[in-house]
């Protein structure tokens, strides 16, 4: 089962220098800076997902758009020669609330070829609804189904007849079990043999469950299935038994600095990590020394306190308490509220980017822990998603097993 990555230009400088907090000189963005199979030595991902929608988002450049459609993807994330592949998506979720899709099909064909994607999934338009009970929804949501098979009718036809290289891949939408293999018995009808399942990411596991085995009444030995937007492992044996050839997610990079306890992935749990955030940079904190509720140099104090103390605990010259009080001092200066000390005292003392293998955790030791800036917390997101990778090859019985 192959794990797919969605673009987000989630890259960091490889010569960050985190005593001194200065990015490059040199750095280029995008350019010069790293992706996360640049900096792991161990691939964390089989390939790249790229949404139309993303590119056409404010997280791409107008220059760097120019080069993705120039160059092609392989050039423009920095692939070479890995064993990487690219799959194109049109981000129906950027525009679930319109009525019809923001693009056309034959748009959508031309950028797939342009930025020479490996597989290429037909336009949809979300059906934002389940219910496993109903099978009279409103008209809206039943004409978005039919839309999207249409629109993959259609997708299919102008894709063999420009004779494209790449999979052509049909979606399918739904509002239930039921409906869901009856759109994956259609676009089998039309000729796909590469199905990927929308509107998946906010079903419970029961519920996925349950609509890839109505599905497994109409789908053929031979077709394949991609589940969008999910990442239950727990379930990676079944879904392979239910003929899930891949997904994508993008929750392990996440969760690195959008959770607030399961920040840091290990194949035994997860940790918390551990907020030192930068006077500087930190919007609230800010707001309140220009309102002269703290004090600037002693607010700096403080969280030059706690580098100094994680420094000497990777030294030896520290000791756990003495880093757990100077990161409890300057927490209660933030008054934010976070995991307990305990959760702390545990990270500090099973210190497990200690016993990691991974190419973040071996070059920053306790940095990765450390809840403060994007080159940080991006890295432990690398961190997780190599975590994540090795979660899938054990669950899968793959003997690639690295992280202890």
């Amino acid at each position: 089962m192959k794990f797919f990555f969605p673009d987000s230009q989630d890259v960091v400088d490889p010569s960050f220098d985190f005593v001194e907090e200065r990015v490059s000189p040199t750095r280029i963005r995008n350019r010069t800076d790293y992706y996360a199979h640049e900096l792991m030595t161990v691939l964390p991902y089989d390939g790249v997902l790229v949404s139309r929608a993303m590119v056409d988002s404010s997280r791409y450049t107008l220059a760097q758009r120019h080069r993705l459609l120039r160059d092609g993807a392989r050039n423009f994330f920095h692939l070479g020669t890995r064993p990487l592949t690219i799959m194109g998506d049109c981000g129906a979720f950027s525009y679930f609330k319109e009525d019809a899709p923001t693009y056309t099909v034959a748009d959508l064909i031309r950028f797939y070829s342009e930025i020479q994607v490996d597989y290429g999934l037909s336009l949809d338009h979300v059906v934002p609804i389940f219910d496993p009970r109903n099978e009279h929804p409103a008209r809206k949501w039943r004409e978005r189904q039919l839309l999207t098979l249409h629109l993959a009718d259609t997708f299919l036809k102008l894709h063999n007849k420009a004779q494209e290289t790449f999979v052509p891949i049909g979606v399918a939408q739904g509002w239930s079990p039921y409906s869901y293999a009856f759109a994956v018995d259609q676009l089998q009808r039309m000729g796909y043999a590469y199905v990927a399942l929308g509107g998946m990411a906010s079903l419970r596991t029961t519920d996925i469950l349950m609509v890839l085995e109505y599905i497994q009444v109409v789908r053929k030995p031979q077709t394949k299935l991609h589940v969008l937007g999910i990442s239950r492992l727990d379930c990676a044996s079944e879904f392979t038994r239910l003929g899930v050839a891949s997904f994508d997610s993008t929750s392990p990079l996440r969760q690195s600095f959008k959770d607030v306890r399961d920040n840091y992935y290990t194949l035994l749990g997860t940790y918390p990590a551990i907020p030192v955030p930068q006077t500087g940079a930190n919007v609230n904190l800010l707001r309140r020394i220009q309102s002269g509720e703290v004090d600037a140099e002693h607010a700096r104090e403080l969280e030059l306190r706690c580098l100094r103390a994680f420094r000497g605990l990777g030294a030896g010259r520290s000791s756990q308490q003495e880093v757990l009080t100077a990161v409890l001092d300057y927490q209660r200066l933030h008054k934010i509220g976070y995991p307990d000390s305990e959760e702390y005292s545990r990270v500090l003392r099973e210190q497990p980017w200690s016993h990691c293998c991974c190419d973040v955790c071996r070059q920053l030791g306790f940095e990765v822990i450390l809840f403060r800036g994007a080159e940080r917390n991006k890295r432990r997101g690398f961190h997780n998603l190599f975590v994540f990778r090795q979660q899938i090859n054990q669950q899968l019985g793959n003997s690639q097993v690295l992280d202890k």
